[in-house]
């Protein structure tokens, strides 16, 4: 039961680590956008909510990046 219970947890816990790496993906991808619109405090602002909300993700790294190069 114990193991069961065990597996399932990981199985939720790994679900929930995609998803927020996929929702700071499509954060970034429209702060891209912006950016590409010339509305670059609305991209920087996407930047710095994918950095506050997803900071363990790879897409976090690209986000800091970005924001380091638009000031």
């Amino acid at each position: 039961m114990k193991r069961g219970i065990f597996i399932l947890l990981f199985f939720v816990i790994f679900a929930f680590a995609g998803c927020s790496d996929k929702r700071a993906q499509e954060l970034y991808d429209t702060a891209q956008f912006e950016e590409l619109q010339n509305n670059k405090p609305n991209a920087a602002k996407l930047y710095r909510e994918i950095l506050e909300k997803y900071p363990d993700t790879a897409t976090a790294e690209k986000a800091k990046e970005r924001l380091d190069a638009m000031k």
